[in-house]
């Protein structure tokens, strides 16, 4: 049935600075399992624990970049870029640039805290 999401819900980040992540469609703000829609606001410097989720994730950057680092190699996506990280691979994301980062992020399934397995800090 189609509906109206009419704001996000603002949930707490992971990581060393205050980012902002705004979930539209996701377990929080519309009780959705399948997927998770979320823009992010990130600022210079901010980096988030390493991770081996059990999702796949999309990244489209807005404005900014945003780095992820694998286990042999880093990606760096630019405004209008996308990046895609597989369910199971070890990443970690950070937007270490002078002006941090605006994105979308996607997780099929939905992001949950249970499934992320966040390194432990």
């Amino acid at each position: 049935m189609a509906s109206l999401i009419k704001h996000p819900t603002v949930v707490q980040a992971a990581g060393n600075k205050l980012k902002r992540i705004e979930e539209f469609v996701g377990l929080v703000n519309s009780n959705t399992r399948g997927v998770s829609i979320a823009r992010m606001k990130s600022p210079e410097g901010w980096t988030e624990p390493g991770q081996k989720p059990d999702f796949d994730e999309y990244t489209v950057v807005l404005k900014g970049t945003v780095r992820a680092k694998l286990i042999d190699r880093e990606l760096a996506a630019a405004a209008g870029e996308a990046l895609f990280v597989g369910k199971g691979e070890w990443v970690q994301y950070r937007t270490p640039d002078p002006e941090g980062a605006e994105y979308i992020s996607v997780c099929l399934p939905a992001f949950s805290p249970e499934t992320v397995h966040r390194d432990e800090t």
